[in-house]
């Protein structure tokens, strides 16, 4: 099947799924953020998903707004039959969603209609879900409200964080969006409108939201560190510096003081609201990454 493809997508997450979508159909062009400040250096930086479209060989556009009317006339000139959307980071208006003759359809990592929005892995772990996925989606005007060509699950494992899951889902979205195409283009699909009762939202995820709160329980301290890495991380301070936690778990103990720290089965250990926070891996600011057990032989004073 011979048809144009654009495709939108910015971050890591829509890597997986271009390099699918290049193997098998014809890639117009590629629309993608502008390229961003990056490093201690701040340097000029593009998008992941530029790069990588560079070496396929594809057309790129970068627009500051993709409302634009410059913008729309590229898209237009590309006469694309169908855009696919992957993470790409501006809103499409409705002439964008028309422009396509199948529309345009969206690869979300979270079995929707909940954690619609801006970052739905992270938001999957901070509420403790034990199921998640992909789906694919018709997009409309909406936030992420369209309706449902396909889904797959994922189960979270214990030991995920939003880079272990999203490293995962962005392959099943590839796989899964290859799998939809065909048949939807075919007519074989009939899309599921979403039970809007049952949505839930995430938002951006700000820097300052890795601020270890010592009034919480130790259970959404842990989901907080698996949520915030690998940005923008869980810090408690430690002499006047940050102290990042990478992986944590938890021990029930009564009566603790939260942010008191200790030492709890010969690793460093903090005091929530219900127990101990046991820090298993830990970067001090400056420092490379090492196990609790590390740091504790060369901290003084922790306790």
């Amino acid at each position: 099947m011979e048809f144009n493809i654009v495709f939108m997508g910015s971050p890591e997450f829509s890597i997986p799924i271009l390099e699918k979508l290049h193997e098998h159909y014809p890639i117009k062009g590629v629309v993608t953020q502008p390229n961003k400040p990056a490093g201690r250096g701040k340097i000029l930086t593009p998008p992941p998903i530029k790069t990588l479209a560079d070496s396929l060989g594809i057309t790129v556009i970068q627009p500051i707004k993709l409302r634009d009317p410059q913008v729309f006339e590229v898209l237009s000139s590309w006469k694309p039959d169908l855009i696919v959307v992957a993470a790409y980071g501006q809103i499409l208006k409705q002439n964008v969603l028309d422009l396509p003759r199948y529309g345009c359809i969206n690869v979300h990592p979270s079995l929707l209609p909940r954690w619609r929005g801006a970052s739905p892995i992270p938001f999957t772990l901070l509420a403790g879900d034990r199921i998640t996925g992909v789906t694919i989606m018709k997009m409309d005007a909406g936030m992420d409200t369209g309706p449902i060509l396909g889904q797959i699950e994922e189960e979270i494992r214990p030991e995920d964080n939003t880079q272990t899951l999203h490293d995962r889902l962005s392959v099943k979205g590839a796989n899964l969006l290859l799998d939809v195409i065909p048949r939807y283009i075919a007519g074989e699909i009939t899309p599921i409108a979403q039970n809007d009762s049952l949505a839930t939202y995430s938002r951006l995820i700000k820097k300052d939201d890795g601020l270890l709160d010592y009034s919480v329980s130790f259970y959404t301290a842990i989901n907080q560190i698996r949520a915030f890495t690998p940005w923008p991380g869980v810090r408690m301070v430690w002499k006047d510096t940050p102290l990042k936690i990478i992986r944590a778990h938890g021990k029930i103990a009564q009566n603790t003081c939260p942010g008191k720290r200790s030492i709890v089965d010969s690793l460093p250990a903090v005091a929530m609201k219900d127990g101990w926070l046991i820090l298993d891996q830990i970067q001090p600011a400056g420092k490379r990454s090492m196990t609790g057990s590390e740091f504790i032989r060369g901290a003084r004073d922790w306790e």
